[in-house]
């Protein structure tokens, strides 16, 4: 089975860069498109990411696979 991956929602993104601060080798901020792009997304282990997942205030970031399974 392939590793999940950590997606971004875009839409749903406030552009904070909280999982920046907290993942900076997986999460980087592009000022030009106004939200967070996934640049490595195995460069931090899992528990890392899913701090980054648990920390953001929007809730736009997910494994691959889930996009639209944590939504209210």
């Amino acid at each position: 089975m392939p590793q999940s991956i950590p997606v971004i929602k875009e839409e749903s993104c406030l552009g904070c860069a909280l999982c920046e601060e907290i993942c900076p080798e997986v999460f980087q901020f592009n000022e030009a498109l106004g939200y967070v792009l996934v640049v490595n997304p195995i460069g931090a282990l899992p528990d890392k990411i899913q701090e980054v997942m648990d920390a953001c205030p929007s809730s736009c970031i997910f494994w691959s696979g889930e996009l639209g399974t944590n939504q209210e």
